[in-house]
């Protein structure tokens, strides 16, 4: 056996050491060549397999990081394309080591950018799947565990779409939302109207609506808001019928009290009720107005009122009769009260009329006879003023037949005005029973019936006064064309025979006394009161008396004047 050369490496080094000690062995032992060289070519051929296995594990392990490296491109290349993109890694020409050390980052950063990508797609369907199960009145079970978010197509554009359809899902969810509460305010100012339990009513129609804080959501569903909307309607419904039947009760009540006088403390009572009769539905908003308990105790009152209007109906009946007669007799107008009183005491012992009935009849006359003395009023105020004038012309016609009128006693200035003015207010006396004669024909024209004034018809008394008048005014002529002729023929006898009252003159009297207030000189002959003899002087010195303290400014009217 040839021996290893020194220059060798210290592997070689010891595998020559170790060669040498075999041959000192082999030379202790005694081998043959053979032997030796039998065991020596075993040992190159253990040598060989040795190798052999190295390179073929490095080859191996060479096409390990090939796969990887293919691998880890074609992950890149998925990655990319998946989130739409269009970056790439050089690699160069380097070993396949470095070439994997440059790709391995890249690939890392790819592969967190799309878990993020995952996980943001995963958020943006899980949030549509929940809102469109929630319109859905579905839902999402406990043991949900996520949608399944497509892996190939995790673009920007992708997700866009999501979040824009995850946009209109949640306008849509604020929608409804808003809807379900504004239906949830309404029903609850309904219920607090009515006195209704508001939490049983909307639990009814959703747990979910009455049980808010248990961490369940709202129900938004079509279902829900289309019961929520039936309960609203039957809630109005109910409200309008209460309302309406309130407002009947509230109408009676008031009839009843003002039936029966009743005290302002008894009507305060139901007051909230009765304030009600000209409201609108949607002006009804006040809490538990509409309540059953309100409706009840006012039908109860109701009730009590009947009961006690039956008892003071009679009361009433009779009350309405004398202001019936009130009213006929403010306006002058004939009544036979003892046999109105007979018949309705007649009918009501007979038991055969409707009481209500009775007292209503009673109201239709007291307005029929309101009625008719407003269409007499005009003419009773123009009686009023005749009647008015025609007394003043009575005082008037007593006031001259007075001879003591012009005397200085106490209040005589005021008979003076009150003589201006009544000579004035009798002037005007044709054309007032003129005027009233023409208001009363086209009154009776229009009425079909004639105008009474104290059982008798005010025409004829109009035409009485007329006539009356007229005579007065024949009477009054008359007595004045006497005077005329008497005073004429005591001027003629003065003439002849000398006047008496020149010579024997009263004292303090001045001689045109009579000419002042434009009175006859004589006064001898017998007047409308036959006034003759010494009464005639002494009225004479009574007038001149009464001419000296006349005043200057006073204007004596004509004895001819038809007025006085």
């Amino acid at each position: 056996m040839t021996t290893v050369p020194p220059s060798l490496s210290p592997s070689r080094t010891t595998c020559a050491s170790l060669l040498h000690e075999l041959q000192i062995i082999w030379n202790e032992i005694g081998e043959t060549e053979s032997e030796r060289d039998k065991m020596l070519l075993q040992l190159e051929q253990e040598c060989l397999d040795i190798y052999r296995k190295r390179v073929e594990k490095t080859r191996e392990y060479s096409a390990h990081l090939l796969k990887s490296l293919a691998d880890a491109e074609a992950e890149i290349s998925a990655i990319v394309s998946a989130l739409g993109e269009h970056s790439s890694c050089s690699k160069g020409r380097s070993t396949l080591k470095d070439q994997i050390s440059a790709i391995k980052p890249f690939l890392e950063d790819l592969r967190m950018r799309k878990k993020e990508r995952v996980k943001e797609f995963s958020e943006i369907q899980s949030q549509i799947i929940q809102i469109c199960g929630e319109i859905a009145g579905n839902g999402l079970s406990k043991n949900f565990a996520g949608p399944q978010v497509d892996e190939n197509d995790l673009t920007v554009k992708r997700l866009g779409e999501l979040k824009s359809h995850l946009k209109e899902l949640q306008n849509e969810k604020a929608f409804r939302l808003q809807k379900v509460n504004s239906h949830l305010s309404t029903i609850h100012e309904l219920s607090v109207v009515m006195s209704v339990d508001f939490l049983k009513t909307v639990h009814e129609v959703h747990p979910s609506l009455s049980e808010p804080s248990n961490g369940q959501l709202r129900s938004i569903s079509n279902e829900t808001l289309a019961r929520l909307t039936g309960v609203i309607s039957s809630l109005k419904q109910e409200k309008q019928q209460r309302l309406q039947k309130l407002q009947g009760l509230g109408s009676v009540l008031i009839d009843m009290w003002n039936l029966m006088d009743a005290p302002v403390d008894e009507r305060k009572r139901f007051e909230h009720a009765t304030s009600l009769i000209s409201s609108l539905v949607d002006e009804v908003s006040g809490k538990g107005c509409l309540s059953m308990e309100v409706l009840e105790q006012t039908e109860a009152e109701v009730e009590r009122l009947n009961i006690l209007k039956a008892s003071k109906m009679k009361e009433l009946i009779f009350k309405r009769q004398n202001e019936l007669e009130e009213i006929y007799k403010g306006v002058h107008m004939d009544v036979d009260s003892d046999a109105a009183r007979q018949i309705l005491n007649g009918l009501i012992d007979s038991g055969n009329v409707d009481l209500s009935d009775l007292l209503s009849s009673m109201d239709d006359q007291i307005a029929k006879a309101n009625e008719q003395a407003l269409s007499r009023k005009d003419i009773l105020d123009k009686v009023q003023k005749w009647k008015f004038a025609s007394e003043e012309e009575k005082w008037l016609d007593d006031y001259e037949r007075d001879e003591n009128r012009y005397s200085a006693g106490r209040g005589a200035h005021k008979n003076l005005k009150r003589a201006e003015k009544a000579r004035i207010l009798v002037s005007k006396i044709p054309s007032m029973v003129e005027a009233l004669t023409a208001k009363v024909k086209a009154w009776e024209l229009e009425k079909g019936i004639p105008f009474l004034y104290d059982k008798v018809p005010l025409l004829n008394s109009l035409e009485e006064y007329t006539v009356q008048r007229q005579e007065r005014e024949e009477v009054k002529r008359k007595s004045r064309e006497q005077k005329r002729m008497q005073e004429q023929l005591a001027t003629e006898h003065e003439a002849i025979f000398g006047s008496r009252s020149a010579t024997k003159k009263p004292l303090g009297q001045s001689t045109n006394a009579n000419t002042m207030v434009g009175t006859p000189v004589g006064r001898r002959a017998a007047g409308p009161l036959g006034r003759h003899g010494p009464s005639a002087g002494k009225e004479r010195r009574e007038s001149g008396r009464v001419n000296n303290i006349i005043p200057v400014n006073y204007v004596a009217l004509s004895k001819d004047d038809p007025v006085s």
